[in-house]
Order: C-alpha cells, then structure tokens, then sequence
C-alpha cells in the first residue's frame, strides 16, 4: 500500500492531482486510514497507469472515467490500445522530423525538394488532430460530425483536398514578403478559410483562436516552421485582419 505522497512520487504526479482524480471520482484510494490518510493498492496503481495512457492521448477526464468505469474495461485490450495509438503518433512524428530535416537540407542547398514534398507530413492523420484539438476547445459535436464525413471520403478525394490545402499553404509562403492586410495574403486567407469547410465551418472567434493555436501549441507551432519560419505568426496576423475586414 502507498500513501498518496509515495504514490504521487512514484507515478510522477503532484499529490494535487491525486486529491483531484478522488474528488472526481476518478481514482478513489484503496483504503482511508483512521488517520484520514489514503492508502493505493496495486489496482489503483493499474488504474492510475490507465488514466495516464489516456491522457498522453489527449482524452477528457470524463471520458477516462467513462471508459474504465464500464463493466467490459480490460486492461490488456487497452494496453493493445495505447500501444497502437501511440506508435501511430510516433510514426507521425517521425514523419514530420523528417519533413523538418529535409526542409532544412533545402534551405542549405544540400538537397531539393518540390512544393508538394513540403507538405508530405501533413497526411490525413494530421488534419485529424487538428481537428480532433478544435474539437476540444470549441465545437465538439460540429467538428467531430465534420472529421466522420472526412473519413467517408474515397482516398482520390482525400488526396485533391489535401493537395489543395498544400497549394494554399504554398501560395500563402510566397507571399509573406507582402503585409498581412495586402489584398494578395488576405485573398489567400479566404482560400485557407474555405478550404476549412472540408474538416468544420469555424466562427469568427473560432478562426482567431485557430491563429493563437498556431502560434502558442508548440505542435502547431512546430508544423507551421517546418513549412516556413515565420509563417505562423504571419498567418495570425493576415487571420485577424481577415476577421476584422468581415466584421
């Protein structure tokens, strides 16, 4: 049995975390001494382990208590479960330092690499996250209603979105020389914002908190330098002056 600081200690959690995981309801100690203090046994560590996994994986908390809450929950499946996800996140990132470093040989001329290979690490999955991360912060039902459509798509008509979403990306690189407000980048942006309509239909505020996110995730942040250094906070700034001239 370990006290909820012994636990805190082992697991790499704050004992905050722990108090606030009991009070949801979400890991309950195994035993409460007389002294008030809490006892974990060796479920509550399987189940901490658990909550963990899902939250590397970006799951809400009451979804985690949902999933292994639910009399049909097995450990072992999920372990097949996070391990799937997680490799697949690892082969995404893989991909993407991968893009970085070629991207980088380019721009030292040790390499070249065409307009379309700029963007060959934003495949589908990526737009997944992406909208799977809006989902989260805004609309859930309309994102996610968007992102099942997506998936429906034949792989041909994937692949012409995703090569559209490249040409606006590309067109908008070529351009950052211009103002954000120059009627070129703020044509552009319309594009990018109409390309949006295949994964969700974001507001007004919705699109300028896509601009922050592109430039405080350190994700988003990543893939956008990748593409271009300084595209990020270009395209905040050609984003607000966008919602500004629709208002």
């Amino acid at each position: 049995m370990y006290t909820i600081k012994q636990l805190a200690d082992l697991a790499g959690v704050t004992i905050r975390t722990l108090h606030h995981y009991d009070e949801i309801g979400l890991l309950k100690p195994s035993s409460v001494g007389s002294n008030g203090y809490r006892y974990y046994g060796e479920d509550a560590l399987y189940r901490l382990q658990q909550i963990l996994f899902y939250r590397e994986l970006r799951v809400p908390l009451d979804q985690i208590r949902c999933i292994v809450d639910s009399p049909d929950f097995d450990v072992l499946s999920a372990l097949g479960s996070h391990r799937s996800a997680l490799q697949a996140e690892a082969n995404r990132i893989k991909r993407l330092i991968r893009t970085i470093d070629d991207t980088a040989r380019h721009l030292r001329g040790k390499g070249s690499m065409s307009h379309k290979q700029l963007f060959k690490a934003f495949t589908d999955e990526e737009q997944e996250m992406m909208a799977e991360e809006a989902a989260q912060r805004w609309d859930s039902n309309t994102v996610r209603q968007s992102n099942a459509r997506w998936k429906q798509h034949p792989p041909e008509k994937k692949q012409r979105i995703l090569d559209e979403g490249s040409s606006v990306y590309t067109d908008l690189i070529a351009a950052m020389a211009e103002a954000p407000s120059s009627p070129r980048v703020q044509a552009m942006i319309a594009r990018w914002h109409a390309h949006m309509q295949h994964f969700w239909s974001p507001n007004d505020e919705q699109l300028l908190g896509l601009a922050d996110l592109y430039n405080d995730d350190p994700r988003f942040h990543a893939n956008f330098e990748a593409m271009k250094p300084g595209l990020a906070p270009f395209m905040r700034e050609a984003i607000r002056q966008y919602v500004k001239n629709r208002e």
